[in-house]
């Protein structure tokens, strides 16, 4: 006796379609799966033969043998077991046709379906399939509805499963629900006094995607700037949410019942995190924290603490914004394109330059602490901006600091005039090829004769050159121009000017 049910499993963040070939023969009582299975596939044996039991229905006797097919890929999950329970239940007699649903989902000891991980990436691959009904838990239905053209059944029990497929009581249909509105921000950029530079500054960040260095003394808001840069940036369309949604999904951040994301993620991992849990790794590739932050903010606060290896490892990642992460049993590729808050302190103990203490470092103690980030890593930083004390009197001022809706407005027109200048979905002016240049930036006379002064007199890399450029393209979408002027130029080659530990004694970048 031999039934075949349709199912899927996730690599990476992609999802293969998979057949649970289940076939029960004479002889003494054995359950072997076949088909490069892991040690939680493996298990589903004991998990399914309980299910069925407590759920009132037969369990196979005899020789009952599972082949996973194709069987050159590694089978990892437990969402396996509610197809491998199907097709048993089809052997032992369920008049049911089988032909064009797909079944995922994970079985409790008691024949309770439980929500698995990557549900959205599994009902894309059902529907590119050809499948017209995927039968899922019932936990897992609201990001699975975001995909049209197939029919998403939630299931509770093995019971209802059964009950649906006999017709005895069909199951509804779950349908995305209309998108609610995201719930306020608790923090605003109106409860930041001070600090204009760096409020500029990450606007800029905000409206073209660039990544940004706070360095200051303990205390003076970096913390506080970089947790209320999401509060700036548009929500994300479409596209990018369910991008982000497949991420979460699949890495099981995704809390049950959830729909799409669409709020750009925020992520602060801590800095004593290994390199596998900040870019991703383990022995089935989990995406790390900066694929955690694809589309949102990834803040490192106290960036000399993290180990250097760990920094150097986002290098790559930081230009190509993607991935890969090879493992004996495949590889998986996970898009990571982030927008980098990194924050500092000036030296070891905090206040080289801090007019209201003094600094107890030594010289060598300074340039250590330096060393501690790469100057190539530093180079991929668009940003450099000093976060020195707020005096007094900003702080005691009657004046309500502008609220972060404005802002947002702001930002979200500056990236639709860059968007409109792309063919490319969700374009931001970071993403700028070097080729597209000529005949994007733009740049006005007055600019081009800047131009020569900034290579000579800072004699930047041709890397920071490029940045610069894509920078001052962001403040003249930000002013509503079509050209970038020598006054765009100046400011985004100010915001390039490296920041050491004596960066306090400067006023910072000026716009």
């Amino acid at each position: 006796m031999l039934a075949r049910v349709l199912s899927a499993a996730t690599f990476g963040i992609d999802a293969r379609v998979l057949y649970v070939e289940v076939d029960v023969s004479r002889g003494l009582p054995a359950f072997r799966i076949v088909g490069l299975p892991d040690a939680s596939v493996r298990e589903s044996r004991e998990r399914v033969r309980s299910a069925l039991r407590n759920s009132g229905f037969p369990v196979p006797s005899g020789v009952v043998t599972v082949n996973l097919a194709p069987a050159d890929l590694r089978k990892g999950g437990a969402a396996l077991d509610l197809p491998l329970a199907v097709a048993l239940l089809a052997i032992g007699g369920l008049p049911v046709s089988l032909s064009g649903r797909l079944f995922v989902g994970e079985l409790g000891l008691n024949g309770e379906v439980r929500p698995v991980k990557g549900a959205l990436c599994l009902a894309l691959a059902a529907r590119e399939a050809g499948a017209q009904e995927i039968v899922l838990p019932s936990g897992n239905a609201a990001e699975a509805a975001a995909v049209d053209e197939i029919r998403v059944t939630p299931v509770r029990s093995l019971a209802a499963v059964v009950a649906h497929l006999r017709g005895e009581k069909p199951i509804e249909p779950c349908r995305e629900t209309p998108g609610t509105p995201a719930a306020p921000h608790p923090v605003d950029f109106e409860e930041i006094r001070g600090q204009a530079i760096a409020r500029r500054a990450m606007e800029i960040a905000a409206a073209g995607g660039h990544h940004v260095l706070l360095v200051g003394p303990p205390g003076t808001g970096k913390t506080m700037l970089a947790r209320r840069l999401p509060t700036i940036l548009p929500p994300l369309i479409r596209p990018e949410a369910i991008e982000v949604t497949k991420i979460h999904s699949v890495a099981g951040t995704l809390p049950s019942g959830r729909g799409l994301l669409e709020v750009p993620p925020f992520r602060a991992p801590h800095h004593g995190i290994s390199a596998a849990g900040l870019v991703g790794g383990g022995p089935r590739a989990r995406p790390g924290e900066i694929s955690l932050a694809h589309r949102g903010v990834l803040l490192l606060d106290e960036l000399p603490e993290f180990r250097r290896d760990v920094l150097e490892g986002i290098r790559q990642p930081l230009e190509e914004k993607r991935i890969s992460i090879v493992r004996v049993g495949g590889a998986s590729t996970y898009p990571c394109d982030f927008l980098l808050v990194a924050a500092m302190n000036p030296c070891p103990c905090g206040f080289a330059g801090d007019p209201r203490r003094p600094c107890s470092c030594g010289e060598r103690e300074r340039l250590r602490y330096k060393k501690k980030v790469s100057g190539p890593f530093l180079d991929r930083i668009d940003l450099h901006v000093a976060v020195p004390p707020v005096p007094w009197r900003e702080l005691e001022e009657s004046a309500r600091p502008e609220p972060s809706r404005p802002i947002r407005e702001r930002v979200a027109a500056a990236r639709a005039r860059a968007a409109a200048r792309s063919p490319i979905r969700g374009f931001r002016n970071a993403d700028l090829p070097a080729a597209a240049f000529d005949s994007t930036l733009a740049l006005d006379a007055s600019a081009r004769r800047l131009l020569p002064a900034v290579v000579e007199t800072l004699q930047v890399s041709v890397r920071a050159l490029h940045r610069a450029l894509r920078v001052a393209r962001t403040i003249a979408d930000l002013a509503g121009s079509e050209a970038v002027s020598a006054a765009h130029l100046a400011e985004a080659v100010a915001y390039r000017a490296r920041i050491g530990t004596d960066c306090l004694d400067r006023a910072g970048p000026h716009p």
